[in-house]
């Protein structure tokens, strides 16, 4: 006959006032950050009709993807109604160029910061720190003249350029401090053996980066598709992103503002780098926890 399990262990507490102070305060922030998300959805999902009822919490009555539609295709940006699909296939041509260089040469750099010191490289790193500092606005006006010096300004590679260079201080950074955490005897193994710079480079420390890598892709694709500031001023009219077309469709509009159109084109140009989270979010937690902001 089977012997009674007697559970063992502490005997679980009851639920404290501090901790139901924790859950309602969980609970209320997580209300204040989603409650505009769900305005913005419900009103993307209504007709103006419903909208100018004023109740800006009711569910929609009546959804329709209208709205949807037009920002899509048929909104308008001053003269041109092709809504923000131009924007947002703009955006992918600058953000993912933009994202590969900074992360590959960003873990060249923080490789050799970390491993093969040469002479100057602590003033070399302490620059690097130093520049992610800097206000961008102060770059402005030289970046206009050297670009249009050189022929890139108004250009696509001239806007990829541009986000290179101003984000691989910040991921050389990343990759420096995640590298100065692998155990030195790694590396000296891997020379003793006869490995060389590259050698070492992609068969020793690339199959231990992908939390680091994960951070820096999430944290570069997402400046890069949500900057503004660079775009307006360098990228030109036929590279405009989508943050620029969005800018101006919701400012471009006469007589009636189209809240509903305005709302979609905004969850349209939310929904690439929220799916970018909600995919590689567990290793964004693991490569900060693993380093990225360590050292």
């Amino acid at each position: 006959m089977n012997r009674a399990v007697i559970p063992e262990g502490p005997k679980p507490r009851q639920i404290s006032a501090s901790r139901i102070a924790i859950y309602v305060f969980l609970g209320l922030s997580a209300v204040f950050f989603l409650l505009p998300v769900y305005v913005m959805i419900i009103t993307s999902l209504k007709p103006m009709a419903e909208i100018r009822t004023g109740n800006l919490f009711a569910f929609p009555k009546e959804i329709t993807l209208d709205a949807w539609a037009k920002a899509w295709s048929g909104a308008c940006t001053g003269r041109v109604c092709e809504g923000i699909r131009p924007g947002i296939v703009n955006s992918f041509k600058i953000a993912i160029p933009g994202t590969l260089f900074p992360v590959i040469i960003g873990a060249i750099n923080g490789y050799a910061l970390s491993f093969w010191r040469f002479r100057g490289a602590n003033l070399v790193f302490t620059m690097l720190l130093v520049s992610t500092f800097v206000p961008i606005q102060v770059f402005i006006f030289p970046l206009v003249r050297m670009m249009t010096a050189t022929g890139l300004y108004g250009t696509l590679p001239g806007i990829i350029l541009i986000h290179t260079g101003f984000t691989l201080p910040l991921t050389t950074l990343l990759f420096r401090n995640f590298y100065a955490s692998v155990p030195e005897e790694m590396f000296s193994a891997a020379r003793i053996d006869g490995g060389g710079f590259w050698s070492i480079f992609t068969y020793v420390l690339l199959p231990i980066s992908t939390p680091i890598v994960i951070v820096a892709v999430i944290l570069q694709f997402t400046g890069s598709w949500n900057d503004y500031l660079f775009a307006l001023i360098f990228a030109g009219r036929e590279n405009q992103p989508m943050t620029v077309l969005l800018t101006s469709i919701v400012t471009s509009q006469y007589g009636e503002k189209e809240y509903n159109m305005n709302m979609a084109a905004t969850m349209l140009a939310a929904m690439v780098p929220l799916m970018v989270y909600f995919a590689s979010g567990r290793w964004f937690v693991r490569g900060i926890s693993d380093g990225a902001l360590k050292g």
